[in-house]
């Protein structure tokens, strides 16, 4: 016999699973315990988000499971945003909470996490695939069994147990559970795929994280070759093509380029859609005029297929790259084009900065030229990411990570630290802004406690950039989105451990960065960056 915290921790080292994420409590203790007497290590996070996110990051770079660990009430309530971030990634990350006792439930009882507390079995059920609470031991097998189909099957995605600190010392009979491995389908309409795609006379790739997801990189780079067709990115698709591809015309949407734009406006008559919502993000300003005749639309799931461009519509559910390398399979060698038609985005003049800072594309640049071509960076959520949609070019697909869906503030600087417990091989960067750092800048202290050698490049502008933008140019003014007091990033990084560098000219930006790649250590790039500079991101509607 063994305890429930036992078995699952030898499953988790079975599964491959390294590290998991969270921040100790009375109620995960056990498993606390349980991680600390076999090789299995535990990271403590600054915050439980923190913590989602690091798992999040690890999944993504490992290609396993996540797992975060959170106690009972606010330990896990404060997990539930990273739950919704992995959902957007479509990331195998298990949550597990703990719960006082499941024998004194529906008694007063402090952080009560139940039906008579906070329920957060409830709380978790629209952000992961499934969340249950374990109420005896022998349900556990199962209900584990449960979470990992359907975290790494089908769509994948995040799921959570609640399992009682009494629960968790329960002994059951040892079992062995494998991870489970589907063959994915692939569909029936792939016939008809090629037709449209021989038949059409302009057409239009258009990828979405979804090709991150499926690392189907090298499957889209042939359908384009194979079949002669242009591409553009959405925000969250940017990085899955490389940026001198033939006929790569850049993103569309917000960070988007003026030769995306103009080739939408030029009676495109099929838009393959690969791995991608089509939400406001990324057709903002995509009128009626810019319908294409016929849409095909890869996807993992079918809930928003069709529904954003209203034109026919063939789907195409499953995995991406299964279903783009049995399209390949089948495309006739008579109708291999091989040549994609060149096309020249024009060259965006880089804006000069005012009363002595940065311009934030100068700076975009700067990091591109410093960073090497197989850097993996995480992109956070704000106007410094979309200046790197637009700016920041790819010399390797699947180094750049961003999410245009959910857009969790400061989720990027655990993803990067995730990442690198996952990999000590690859160089992991972090481009973040001042108001991410100030919701979530306080997990490099993390990185420093493990000595991780991430770079952390944030932009200052001392606001909230996208939102202060987005309501002066909709509203005429701005409310509750400048700091009064701007934070001081350096010094904050400072204060964590980390080497830190404020930059405010080119030659700042410079030394920076080659004393970062020198010393090899958690390191914060503060650039202080033109408070009046436009981002690209004023395309999406109020």
């Amino acid at each position: 016999m063994k305890t429930v915290a036992s078995l699952l921790v030898e499953h988790l080292q079975a599964f491959h699973v390294t590290h998991a994420f969270g921040i100790p409590g009375k109620a995960v203790v056990p498993l606390l315990l349980e991680m600390e007497s076999s090789s299995m290590s535990f990271v403590l996070s600054r915050h439980e988000a923190g913590a989602g996110f690091m798992a999040g990051g690890y999944a993504k770079q490992n290609g396993t499971l996540g797992v975060a660990v959170g106690t009972s009430g606010p330990g896990g309530t404060n997990m539930v945003t990273a739950a919704g971030q992995a959902m957007a990634y479509h990331l195998p990350v298990l949550f597990i909470t703990g719960h006082p006792s499941v024998k004194q439930s529906g008694r007063a009882m402090g952080q009560d996490s139940s039906m008579f507390g906070t329920d957060i079995v409830k709380m978790f059920e629209p952000v992961t695939l499934f969340s249950a609470r374990v109420e005896r031991g022998d349900q556990f097998p199962l209900y584990l069994q449960h979470a990992l189909e359907c975290a790494l099957t089908g769509r994948k995605g995040p799921v959570h147990l609640s399992i009682p600190a009494d629960v968790l010392l329960e002994e059951i009979e040892p079992f062995t559970l494998s991870l489970p491995s589907l063959q994915p389908a692939i569909s029936p309409y792939l016939n008809e795929v090629k037709l449209l795609l021989e038949q059409a006379k302009r057409p239009l790739l258009f990828l979405g994280k979804g090709v991150h997801s499926s690392n189907a990189y090298e499957e889209v780079k042939q359908l384009s070759k194979v079949f002669g067709i242009p591409v553009i990115t959405t925000p969250g698709g940017k990085g899955t093509i490389r940026t001198d591809h033939p006929g790569y015309l850049g993103p569309y949407g917000l960070g988007g380029t003026e030769a995306a734009n103009d080739y939408l406006q030029a009676d495109v008559d099929l838009l393959i859609v690969i791995g991608t919502k089509l939400t406001d993000m990324t057709l903002p300003s995509f009128t009626e005029a810019m319908y294409p005749k016929q849409v095909i639309q890869f996807d993992i799931e079918p809930t928003f297929v069709g529904k954003s461009i209203p034109v026919p519509t063939v789907s195409v559910i499953g995995d991406a790259k299964v279903n783009l390398r049995a399209l390949l399979s089948i495309a006739e060698l008579s109708h291999m084009k091989t040549q994609v038609p060149e096309f020249v985005a024009k060259k965006i003049e880089i804006q000069q900065g005012s009363h002595n800072y940065l311009s934030a594309v100068t700076a975009i640049r700067l990091m591109r030229k410093f960073l090497s071509d197989d850097t993996i960076l995480f992109g956070d959520d704000g106007s410094h990411t979309f200046y790197a949609i637009e700016h920041y070019d790819i010399l390797k697909e699947g180094t750049f990570i961003s999410d245009d869906v959910f857009g969790a503030m400061g989720h990027a600087i655990g993803y990067a630290i995730g990442a690198k417990f996952a990999t000590t091989d690859v160089q992991i960067a972090c481009l973040t802004g001042d108001g991410c750092m100030m919701m979530h800048g306080a997990e490099i202290s993390a990185a420093v406690c493990h000595d991780l050698p991430i770079i952390f490049v944030v932009l200052n502008n001392g606001r909230l950039d996208m939102v202060d933008k987005g309501m002066r140019y909709n509203m005429g003014r701005s409310v509750g989105a400048v700091y009064e007091y701007p934070a001081n990033i350096a010094l904050f990084g400072q204060s964590l451990g980390a080497a830190s560098f404020r930059c405010v000219t080119e030659k700042d930006v410079e030394e920076a960065f080659l004393s970062a790649m020198a010393h090899r250590a958690p390191t914060v790039i503060e650039i202080m960056v033109d408070p009046e500079e436009v981002p690209p991101t004023l395309k999406r509607g109020s």
